[in-house]
């Protein structure tokens, strides 16, 4: 049997969710309840205590408690239909909302009014300090000097296409397809992009080096480990010599290591690794390991580019959200993030066998994935004349979110036939029967509708 103030806790929960009591309404006093429950005041100030500690009420001093929000079940039918391998945030469940809410009221206690005016533009010193400890067991070895703070990898990857190198070039290199917010970044700024096809086997080193020698290369922007979209990985050699052409023909290369934390072989290495003097620039974002919502990313620097790129930060915001930064280094030095990172660890490789063995399943012959050891997404090749971007249409009627790649291609790279599968957010039991809808999806394009049996109805 539940106890009293659990009692009162569902009733003020129903009344909230099914509009009786809105939000910024007043609640009953403590008296009244006490009254109506028939129990005493200490049973109703710990049922409010809890609806506090999960954000449904808030109190005022001498004056009582109200609602903040509209209650949501974590239950929600329509949410436990959805099966979403669009979204690329991190998986709900496994965000640490309660361990970081005690890391930002903690935050707020030591350094109180620091975490609410101007800071550091580079970035608490502090948390430097503790991100050059978290990046060394990464293997990148730096000093606090050369580390700079950002709202996001987005806004590193803008300021860096943006703002000019020290090798005087203009021209920026990218893989394709590649990340979309990185393309955008370009486009927008106008900068010259050009691209390097990368496949499910990596690239072809022979034309990176004509890239580098023939086009006035300022950076190669890549994601070396579970690469976005296609899941793919370099081996340590092929590191090595990307670096060692950039070394020769004086290009930077940025170097976007965002899922490098979920690797399990610790043997791979960063490209930074193999050259920490300065040709390679590290970048590291919390935002998929951890909370979007954070908006932080550590970047990692040459000397040469530190005054320019204080610069070019100063003027885009002065300085990054100080309450983040405070509650991210007690977070780091607590060692809650260590114990995260390897319960996510874990997490994302189960998901990511589980997608694998779903389409050795499912899928049709002519399809064809990317076999990523961990990380976020897999990318799904489409049999000839099955375009991504119908499917994903498609899909969508029977509640199955997909993201057609087309958008991760610069114009004349463009392919329509891979769909980005995406693990993060989508729950284990989900994963067989979305890779079955898709599996049936294909089949349709492809002219084959007995492959439906009985319920051609869920894709038309």
């Amino acid at each position: 049997m539940a106890a009293k103030y659990e009692m009162i806790m569902s009733v003020i929960k129903q009344q909230v969710a099914n509009g009786t009591i809105g939000p910024g309404s007043k609640l009953p006093s403590v008296r009244m309840l006490a009254d109506r429950f028939s129990c005493s005041k200490n049973t109703v100030i710990q049922a409010y205590s809890e609806l506090e500690k999960e954000h449904l009420v808030y109190s005022v001093p001498k004056s009582g408690y109200y609602v903040v929000n509209e209650y949501r079940s974590p239950h929600d039918e329509l949410a436990n239909k959805k099966v979403d391998f669009y979204s690329a945030g991190p998986d709900r469940e496994a965000m640490p909302y309660i361990e970081f809410q005690h890391c930002i009221n903690q935050a707020i206690d030591i350094y109180k009014e620091e975490l609410f005016s101007y800071s550091d533009r580079q970035g608490f010193y502090s948390l430097r300090l503790q991100l050059i400890k978290y990046l060394q067991n990464l293997q990148v070895f730096t000093d606090p000097e050369r580390l700079f703070i950002t709202s996001g990898a987005q806004q590193a990857l803008h300021l860096l296409v943006s703002m000019p190198f020290p090798n005087g070039k203009r021209n920026i290199l990218m893989e394709q397809p590649t990340y979309f917010g990185f393309i955008e970044a370009v486009e927008l700024q106008n900068a010259t992009a050009l691209g390097i096809e990368r496949t499910m086997k990596g690239l072809d080193l022979d034309r990176l080096e004509y890239m580098f020698r023939n086009n006035d290369i300022k950076f190669f922007y890549t994601v070396p480990r579970f690469h976005n979209p296609l899941g793919h990985s370099y081996t340590n050699e092929e590191k090595k010599q990307i670096v060692k052409l950039a070394q020769k023909y004086d290009v930077y290369i940025v170097e976007d290591d965002f899922l490098g934390d979920l690797d399990p072989n610790p043997r791979h290495d960063p490209m930074f690794s193999y050259d920490p003097s300065g040709r390679v620039i590290y970048l590291k974002s919390f935002s998929k390991i951890m909370l979007p919502g954070l908006r932080l990313a550590a970047v990692v620097l040459p000397k040469l580019m530190i005054h320019t790129f204080s610069r070019h930060k100063f003027s885009a915001d002065f300085n990054s959200s100080a309450l983040s930064q405070g509650a991210l280094e007690i977070y780091l030095k607590s060692g809650m993030f260590q114990g995260h990172i390897k319960r996510i660890k874990k997490l994302y490789q189960r998901k990511m066998k589980l997608l694998q063995e779903a389409c050795d399943i499912h899928l049709p012959p002519g399809a064809s994935i990317s076999r990523p050891t961990s990380g976020f997404y897999l990318a799904v090749s489409l049999p000839e004349h099955v375009k991504a971007g119908r499917m994903a249409d498609l899909l969508l009627r029977a509640n199955v979110y997909v993201d057609d790649a087309v958008r991760m291609f610069l114009p004349e790279y463009r392919q329509e036939n891979m769909l980005r599968l995406c693990i993060s957010q989508v729950s284990e039991e989900q994963i067989g029967r979305g890779v079955e809808q898709i599996a049936r999806c294909i089949v349709f394009l492809q002219g084959k509708k007995d492959h439906f049996h009985s319920r051609p109805s869920l894709l038309l």
